[in-house]
């Protein structure tokens, strides 16, 4: 299964016989299979088919909406996997133990992956950076003694500012950042993670939707107004994995030049122009299709975008039984 970027004006999308096609302006046409398509995202001023809709509903294909700089819209939305029981119990949990031993485990995991994917870069630019590796295990072991959410997100933003400062040690000369940056992002690395998260969120929104949960009904991020807080929190476990090494190799890698940059687009800010954002997306799918073996409770390789949905498998569970215990964050070594 994969998905279908769209990342220019003026494109049409439809259905034509079992294919989805992408008609450009220049009168070039992409074809897709149906059957291997698991989603749609248009970057742009780009439109869907009355016909394609119906057809993305009714298979339940995801189809979701993002500007050009990659701030995200909206997404097309079918009622076809709501399961209001589900969602009921998940509601329930949120103030409570249950809540707390599952943002002990995401957390945990989440710095964990940081002080890994951390260390690669520090292997690989022949640097040690003792102290910071030091504070997120640190940070990393006070989350176990935690009382409540909040302390624990006050940990994880403490160990993020200690990842991101080693990360821009570990990183190219040309694209040292200095710390985080968003809304907007105020340099090359922020504005290719910025569009990464937003990418996984929208991979872990629609897994999020095919379990019949609420993507709004989070447990570690707190109730927030348009914002599917579940869906920030199950994309905790794999930013670094995913995006933030995606990224690095990118740049490291010398993939990418400033060139692929653009000043105020949308918004003020520094953004991927057309060629950053094909860049990156098509390293971001890559990774996607990756297969690995970091997940405990298989033991054979799956692909990152199979084993998002086994997790989501996996946080069923533990919702059903209210034991948190029943969820296995991924763990990359």
């Amino acid at each position: 299964m994969s998905y279908l970027y769209v990342n220019e004006d003026g494109v049409v999308v439809s259905i034509e016989g079992n294919r989805c096609t992408a008609k450009y302006k220049d009168g070039m046409i992409k074809y897709m299979p149906i059957e291997a398509l698991e989603g749609i995202v248009i970057m742009g001023r780009s439109q869907l088919t009355t016909y394609c809709m119906e057809q993305c509903l009714e298979r339940g294909i995801n189809v979701s909406f993002f500007s050009k700089g990659g701030r995200y819209f909206g997404r097309l939305h079918s009622t076809g996997h709501v399961k209001t029981d589900r969602q009921r119990r998940q509601c329930e949990l949120y103030d409570s133990q249950f809540a707390i031993d599952l943002s002990k485990r995401i957390i945990s995991a989440k710095l964990k992956n940081q002080e890994v994917v951390l260390r690669r870069y520090e292997r690989s630019k022949n640097i040690a950076l003792p102290e910071i590796d030091n504070m997120l295990d640190i940070c990393r072991k006070k989350v176990a003694e935690c009382k409540d959410v909040y302390e624990i997100m006050g940990y994880e933003g403490q160990g993020a500012k200690y990842y991101f400062d080693g990360l821009s040690k570990c990183i190219n000369e040309e694209f040292v950042f200095h710390g985080r940056s968003r809304r907007p992002p105020l340099d090359e690395f922020n504005s290719m993670i910025g569009l990464g998260y937003s990418v996984l969120m929208n991979e872990i929104y629609g897994k999020i939707e095919e379990k019949g949960l609420n993507p709004y009904f989070g447990f570690i991020h707190r109730d927030a107004e348009k914002h599917p807080t579940l869906a920030s929190d199950l994309m905790e476990e794999w930013r670094a994995v995913l995006v933030d090494a995606t990224v690095m190799g990118i740049i490291n890698g010398n993939e990418i030049s400033k060139d692929d940059f653009v000043k105020n687009l949308d918004e003020p800010g520094c953004y991927l122009n057309k060629n950053g954002v094909g860049i990156l997306i098509k390293k971001l799918e890559k990774k996607f299709q990756t297969d690995v073996k970091y997940l405990d409770y298989v033991d054979y390789p799956v692909s990152f975008r199979h084993a998002m949905m086994l997790q989501m498998n996996q946080l069923v569970k533990a919702i059903e039984s209210e034991d948190a215990t029943q969820y296995l964050p991924i763990q990359i070594r």
